[in-house]
């Protein structure tokens, strides 16, 4: 019995690891989206992000059964965060060539009220919602099963570790996006690299929708298996390096002034 205590803390160790990662992601699209609201409303539309990220996440826990048996449910968060990062990054892309285009989206960003922009970041909050709780899930089901009842239509020891790891990977949302506002002052050019990963995670979405029973273009089990887990952290790293490193790109008056 204690060699099965001994597994679940290890497990999870990895989950908080794994929702840290993915938490950290929500919490840089908060900044993003929100970022051109002025400071006040800044701070309140994320924190409105933050909320809804506690609350859908928290819903997601106790709709374990249907995220996970509903392939449709999987293929709209998949399409949304596909939606939501390469817009951006393709947007970007072209800017390089016509500046005209970066201006443009800017003016819609600006001309978003409050209310929209509090609406658009629940939307992605509820994509990350669906993609931390089936991450959660496909880690805690490959442990044996406890002697606690089930709960939340699986066993009891496995909800409570995708609970825990939920509730870590919460903190880690409530204080990283204020970081992530500060940080994105700092460095610009990170907003591109955040929509890229933004844009893989919804990869990731889509390769669990193809995997499941009902669609079955991919094999059931290889969401979980070593080699896509090492591909899709290995481009998660490759991206955020990318963009950490990147130089930030110049903007109007910038060449004739110094901050």
């Amino acid at each position: 019995m204690e060699g099965i205590w001994l597994e679940y803390a290890w497990a999870l160790l990895i989950l908080i690891g794994l929702e840290g990662l993915l938490s950290a992601d929500n919490a840089l699209v908060l900044a993003i989206i929100a970022k051109h609201l002025p400071d006040d409303q800044k701070r309140k539309a994320i924190n409105y992000g933050i909320i809804m990220a506690f609350v859908f996440r928290f819903g997601a826990l106790f709709a374990i059964s249907f995220i996970a048996n509903v392939w449709q449910v999987q293929a709209i968060g998949a399409a949304y965060l596909l939606y939501l990062g390469l817009k951006h990054v393709i947007q970007a892309k072209f800017g390089k060539e016509n500046e005209n285009i970066r201006e443009e989206e800017e003016k819609e960003a600006r001309g978003m009220g409050f209310w929209p922009t509090v609406g658009k970041i629940g939307l992605a909050d509820l994509a990350f919602a669906i993609d931390s709780i089936l991450a959660a899930v496909a880690l805690a089901l490959g442990l044996p099963d406890s002697p606690l009842p089930d709960f939340g239509g699986m066993d009891g020891g496995k909800f409570i570790v995708v609970l825990l790891g939920g509730i870590a990977g919460l903190i880690l949302i409530k204080y990283a996006a204020t970081w992530f506002v500060k940080l994105l002052d700092q460095r610009p050019a990170l907003e591109t690299t955040a929509y890229a990963i933004v844009a893989w995670v919804g990869v990731k979405l889509a390769v669990i929708t193809l995997a499941h029973e009902d669609i079955a273009v991919l094999h059931h089990d290889f969401p979980h298996s070593t080699l896509w887990t090492t591909i899709f952290y290995g481009v998660l790293i490759a991206i955020a390096l990318l963009g950490w490193f990147a130089p930030a790109k110049k903007t109007k008056g910038e060449g004739n002034s110094l901050e």
